[in-house]
C-alpha cells in the first residue's frame, strides 16, 4: 500500500519535559489507526507534527505529493462572522447541498435542529463542534485526522459516525478518542502514546487491551496494580458485550490463559447485600411524576413511576435534550417535580458528580483539596483507603499535588471531582457523564472503584462501553414524557431509534443488496448482544438460587422465586435458540 504520512526520529519537548523522543511511524492507505494514551502525554502534539501544524524540534514529517489532509481541532477556529451554511456547504442554497448523498447525510445527522443561516460564533460549544466536525467529513480530504471526535454526541449519532467513517469515505484515518466502543469499532491499529514513545498495535481497542496486557505478563518488574487493572478490563473484553469482535484462533486462546483465574468485574450479590445494609429498602420511589423544564416549560417526565432500589446499577440514555441531566438533578433534589412525589430513603448520602467543576475552588491545592475533606475513607466491605493512596491512583504525583486548581487541565479536574466525591463515602451515585475530558488509563481506575462500589448508581454518559461496563440496567429518555425500562441495554435502544426513523417503504425493502462481509458484521454484533444478555442472565439465574437455598422455609417466597426461575429459564433457551439460528446463517 501507498505511503500517505510518514514521520522520521521526530522530537518534541516542552520545557524540561519530551513529549516525542525520536519517533518514527507511518500511516498507509487504507489505515484507521486509534491513538491512545494519558491526558499530557503528547497524543495531540503527534496530531499536530502528523497534519503540518506544529514542526518537530528534530526530525521531519514529509507528505505524499498533493495529499489533502482534514485536521479536526480540539479547539474550534471559525473566521468571524461566518455562518454554518457557509463552513459546510460552501454558502449553496439547500436544493443544492441536499441533492450529494454524502452532504445530506452528513447535515442531518450531525446538525439536525441547528439554523444554517445562524452564525457559528452564536452557536453552543456543542453546535460549533458538530459544525467543525461535518466541515472535516464534507472536505473530500485524502486523510482524516480526527483529535476527540465524539465529544458532544450522542450514542446513536456516535454509531453514526462510526459507520460512516468505516465506509471509507477517506484513504486513511487517525482518530484520538477516549470512547473504547467507538475505537474498537472503527479501527484496524491502535498508536500508544507513553513517555515519549510510540507503541503500535495491530487491531482495535480490544485487541490493543490483549496484546498489552501479554506485554506486561512477559515483562519483569511490571507494576502489579496496574496489570491487574489490564486484566480486569481484558477479562471485561472476553466476557462482555462491547468486544465480542472475532479474533485469530491465537488471539482466543491467549486471552484465556490470561483470564483464566479472573473473577468477573464484581460480584453483583454481594454488592447487594452490602447495599441494602447501608441503603435499607427504598432508595427512590418515584409515584405519578411530571417533570418540566425550561421556559417554555418542556415535559421531561409524565406521570412516570419509577422505584429504584439499593444496588441498582442503572445507565440512562437518550438524544441530546431530552432532560437526562434534569432526571439525575430531580434525584438530587435540586429540582421539584411539577406533580406527582419522589420519596428518598432515610439513609440516603448522594454523591452528585454534575457536568460543571464549579465546586472546586480554583485558589486551592491539589493536596489541600484533598486532604482538607477527608484523610481516611471507607471502601466496600469496610475496607480502609488513604487520601495519599487514591490521589496516586488517580494520577496526582509529583508536583501536581500542590498544583494550584485554576492550573489543572479539564481532564486533571474532572479526576480531582470524582476523588472527591470517593471521599464524602456516598451511598448513592448520581454520574452526569462523567467520562469527559478523561483519558481511558484513567477510565480504568475509575471503573475498578465502581466494581467494589456497594451502593445505588446512576450514571448518564455517551460513552457507550463506560455504560455498559459499569451498569447492570438501561433506561431511556425516549420523549413524550417517558423513561423506559430496555432489557436489550444500548442495542435495543439503537434498534428503536432506527425503527422509528426508518420510512416505512424503507422498512420494507428486502436486504438482499447487503453485501456478505457487512451481513457478517451485523449478525457478529447480533451474536455479541445476545452472548451479552445470556452472561447476564446466567447472573440472574446464579443469584436465584443462592436465594432460593436462603429461602427454603418460606414456602411462599420459594415459590414466586421459582417463578421468576421459569421465566428467566424460558428466556434463556429463548436465547440460545436464536444464537443458533444466527451462527447457522453466519
Amino acid at each position: 500500500m501507498a505511503n500517505l504520512v510518514n514521520l522520521e526520529r521526530a522530537t518534541v519537548g516542552y520545557g524540561t519535559r519530551t513529549l516525542l523522543d525520536g519517533v518514527s511511524l507511518g500511516i498507509e492507505e487504507g489505515d484507521a489507526i486509534g491513538v491512545v494514551g494519558r491526558n499530557g502525554d503528547g497524543k495531540t502534539t503527534l496530531l499536530r507534527i502528523l497534519t503540518g501544524a506544529q514542526e518537530p524540534d528534530s526530525g521531519r514529517v514529509t507528505h505524499t505529493s498533493g495529499l489533502s489532509v482534514g485536521y479536526l481541532r480540539q479547539a474550534d477556529d471559525f473566521e468571524r462572522g461566518s455562518t454554518v451554511r457557509g463552513v459546510i456547504t460552501g454558502g449553496h442554497p439547500d436544493h443544492i447541498w441536499a441533492a450529494e448523498p454524502t452532504t445530506r447525510t452528513v447535515v442531518e445527522n450531525l446538525l439536525s435542529g441547528v439554523d444554517l443561516d445562524s452564525e457559528v460564533a452564536a452557536l453552543s460549544g456543542g453546535e460549533r463542534r458538530r459544525v467543525a466536525l461535518a466541515e472535516v467529513l464534507l472536505g473530500g480530504h485524502d486523510v482524516l485526522i480526527l483529535d476527540e471526535p465524539t465529544n458532544h454526541l450522542d450514542v446513536e449519532v456516535i454509531g453514526w459516525l462510526a459507520a460512516h467513517l468505516t465506509s471509507r469515505p477517506a484513504r486513511a484515518l487517525v482518530v484520538v478518542s477516549h470512547d473504547r466502543w467507538f475505537l474498537d469499532a472503527i479501527c484496524t491499529a491502535t498508536w500508544e502514546v507513553h513517555d515519549g514513545t510510540v507503541d503500535a498495535y495491530e487491531g482495535g481497542y480490544a485487541a490493543y487491551v490483549l496484546a498489552r496486557a501479554e506485554r506486561m505478563r512477559v515483562a519483569a518488574g511490571t507494576e502489579a496494580r496496574r496489570r491487574n487493572l489490564m486484566r480486569k478490563e481484558l477479562a471485561w473484553l472476553r466476557r462482555g458485550p462491547p468486544a465480542r469482535t472475532s479474533k485469530p484462533k491465537f488471539r482466543i486462546l491467549a486471552a484465556n490463559e490470561l483470564i483464566a483465574n479472573e473473577p468477573p468485574p464484581r460480584d453483583s450479590l454481594v454488592l447487594q447485600r452490602f447495599a441494602t445494609t447501608r441503603l435499607g429498602k427504598d432508595v427512590f420511589d418515584l409515584h405519578r411524576v411530571r417533570l418540566e423544564v425550561g421556559d417554555p416549560p418542556k415535559v421531561v417526565l409524565d406521570g412516570v413511576d419509577w422505584s429504584i432500589g439499593p444496588g441498582a446499577r442503572i445507565g440512562l440514555v437518550g438524544v441530546n435534550g431530552t432532560g437526562k441531566t434534569s432526571v439525575l438533578r430531580l434525584l438530587a433534589g435540586e429540582l421539584q417535580p411539577s406533580a406527582g412525589t419522589v420519596k428518598r430513603g432515610l439513609t440516603l448520602r448522594i454523591g452528585y458528580l454534575s457536568q460543571a467543576v464549579r465546586e472546586l475552588d480554583g485558589a486551592d491545592r491539589v493536596i489541600d483539596a484533598v486532604e482538607n475533606r477527608r484523610r481516611i475513607t471507607e471502601l466496600a466491605g469496610g475496607r480502609e483507603i488513604s487520601a495519599d493512596t487514591l490521589l496516586k491512583d488517580f494520577g496526582f504525583i509529583g508536583d501536581k499535588l500542590t498544583t494550584r486548581i485554576e492550573e489543572l487541565s479539564g481532564g486533571e479536574r474532572r479526576r480531582l471531582q470524582f476523588l472527591r466525591l470517593l471521599l464524602d463515602e456516598p451511598n448513592v451515585l448520581l454520574l452526569d457523564e462523567p467520562t469527559n475530558d478523561l483519558d481511558i488509563d484513567t477510565l480504568t481506575v475509575i471503573e475498578d472503584y465502581l466494581d467494589g462500589w456497594p451502593g445505588t448508581l446512576i450514571v448518564v454518559t455517551h460513552d457507550r462501553y463506560f455504560l455498559e461496563r459499569v451498569s447492570d440496567v438501561t433506561y431511556a429518555l425516549t420523549g413524550g414524557g417517558r423513561c423506559d425500562l430496555l432489557p436489550g441495554g444500548i442495542e435495543q435502544y439503537l434498534a428503536d431509534r432506527a425503527s422509528a426513523d426508518e420510512p416505512v417503504a424503507a422498512r420494507a425493502e428486502p436486504a438482499r443488496r447487503e453485501s456478505a462481509a457487512a451481513r457478517r458484521r451485523r449478525t457478529g454484533k447480533e451474536l455479541a448482544r445476545i452472548e451479552g444478555q445470556l452472561a447476564k442472565l446466567d447472573d440472574r439465574i446464579a443469584a436465584l438460587h443462592e436465594s432460593m437455598a436462603e429461602a427454603a422455609a418460606d414456602h411462599v417466597r420459594a415459590a414466586e422465586l421459582n417463578t421468576e426461575l421459569g421465566e428467566l429459564t424460558d428466556r434463556k433457551e429463548s436465547l440460545e435458540e436464536a444464537w443458533l439460528s444466527l451462527a447457522d446463517d453466519g
